[in-house]
């Protein structure tokens, strides 16, 4: 009985530090969203009704849900294009290392590089005026601020893609090589192509790396403000107005009771959504 409840020991220390450090935590966030920021009186859901109405809150939900919906699809279905590929190649640890260099770059670099580029005078932007517009690009003047239009979303989502793309490879390729060679052997043998394999044998075997893969991307998708505050600064394109954002400003004009109401509203989502995923991999 001790060797079957000695698991007990190695979670305990794990699961003490998540009790103390988020779980109480957000216990007193949910408590302080049901009252006043500076009395402390209660409220009741008068907080949550009032975010809920807040114009700036529904534009950050959408335009992050926006971004998610975008972004991760693609991020998985290139990482496994591309690990597909390299999975056929030599060298997989130089590649590794070369596809996990944007994450060991520093956000405050790759953002004053995404800015030099694709600012209104960015590099970018003067050259597409030369080669695309004819001329110099003082007498053509400059295409648009990318940083200032719609197509900011797209420069971010861009700028996330990159930075997770690596990772993303690699988990994939670890999967791919956990797969018994003989199977897709004989499958080979037997006269399935490459799709077949792909459909029937490889995508199935893979189910359980697609699931932390889409997992860790969907949480990173959230980690994306420090690009998006350092190139746009707080009060960016409506576009790429993100909840990060809001939830910075708020914290500056100390509107803790909005902030509070609104972790638990999110959270809320965040763990409904992480919960169907689950429920859709158990399923399928």
């Amino acid at each position: 009985m001790g060797k079957k409840r000695a698991w007990i020991f190695f979670l305990l220390p794990s699961f003490a530090g998540v009790l103390v450090f988020v779980l109480c935590p957000f216990a007193d966030v949910v408590r302080r969203s049901f009252l006043t920021a500076i009395t402390g009186r209660f409220v009741g859901l008068q907080n949550y009704r009032i975010i809920l109405e807040n114009t700036a809150f529904r534009t950050a939900m959408k335009n992050t849900f926006l971004f998610t919906a975008f972004c991760i699809p693609l991020l998985v279905a290139m990482g496994l294009l591309l690990a597909l590929a390299l999975s056929e190649t030599g060298h997989l640890r130089l590649i590794k290392s070369f596809y996990l260099f944007p994450m060991a770059m520093p956000t405050a670099a790759i953002a004053i590089v995404w800015k030099m580029l694709f600012y209104k005078q960015g590099f970018f932007n003067k050259y597409l005026a030369v080669f695309l517009a004819g001329g110099s690009p003082e007498s053509r003047g400059f295409p648009a601020d990318y940083l200032g239009t719609g197509a900011a979303f797209f420069l971010l989502a861009g700028t996330y893609i990159w930075k997770n793309l690596g990772y993303t490879i690699v988990l994939w390729l670890a999967g791919i090589m956990g797969i018994n060679g003989e199977m897709l052997e004989a499958a080979q043998v037997d006269g399935a192509g490459k799709v077949q394999r792909l459909i029937y044998i490889l995508l199935p075997s893979l189910k359980n790396s697609m699931y932390t893969i889409v997992v860790l991307s969907f949480l990173n998708s959230f980690k994306i403000y420090r690009e998006a505050y350092l190139v746009a600064g707080p009060y960016p394109h409506e576009s790429i107005y993100m909840l990060q954002h809001l939830f910075n400003n708020w914290f500056v004009n100390l509107d803790l009771d909005k902030m509070a109401a609104a972790a638990v509203v999110c959270g809320a989502v965040f763990l409904a959504g992480i919960l169907l995923l689950q429920r859709a991999w158990k399923v399928s």
